[in-house]
Order: structure tokens, then C-alpha cells, then sequence
């Protein structure tokens, strides 16, 4: 379960990279789903993890908001690429911005 959690984890920011390094907003959209996929994934190895009893309750609540928060962040980049709001240049920038 610990290496399932680890792929999933690494998984998110490397699609996002691997989109943000291509050649047009689509292929970037494109590697953003993929993105989100290993999240739910992610979300989805925590909820076993603390059904199994692995995880207390709290570190379970701590994990799934923080996944919940980096969800919503990658939404907003969804929509805002998707609107033409956010240039491909900037996207490095309003990244660090929300850290």
C-alpha cells in the first residue's frame, strides 16, 4: 500500500510537469486529467489506508483536505487555461503563487 500511495503521490505533480513542458494548452490539459485521475487515485489509496487501520482518523482528515486543496487548485488551473485567462508562460508563476 505504501508504494501505491508513493506512485499516486509522485504522479500529480510529474503529469503536471510533463503537460506544463508541451507543446500547446491542450497536450498541458490533457496531462492535467491524467493529473487528476492519480488524485482521486490518491484520495482513494488514504480512504483503504484508514479503513484499514493504517491511518487515524485525524491524519486521514489532514491528508484528504490537503488533497481536496490541491484539487481545487488544479481546477482553477483547468478552467483558467480553458478561458485563455492564464498564459502558458505564467502558469509557473500563479503555480508558486498558490503554494
Amino acid at each position: 500500500m505504501t508504494w501505491q500511495l508513493r506512485r499516486c503521490a509522485v504522479s500529480v505533480p510529474s503529469n503536471i510537469a510533463e503537460g506544463h513542458g508541451r507543446k500547446s494548452t491542450a497536450e498541458f490539459l490533457r496531462f492535467l486529467g491524467i493529473a487528476q485521475g492519480s488524485l482521486c487515485e490518491l484520495q482513494t489509496q488514504v480512504e483503504i489506508a484508514k479503513n484499514l487501520g493504517y491511518l487515524s482518523s485525524t491524519t486521514f482528515e489532514d491528508l484528504y483536505e490537503a488533497s481536496r486543496e490541491i484539487e481545487r487548485m488544479q481546477s482553477s488551473l483547468v478552467a483558467k487555461l480553458q478561458r485563455g485567462k492564464v498564459q502558458r508562460g505564467k502558469v509557473a508563476e500563479w503555480q508558486s503563487s498558490k503554494v
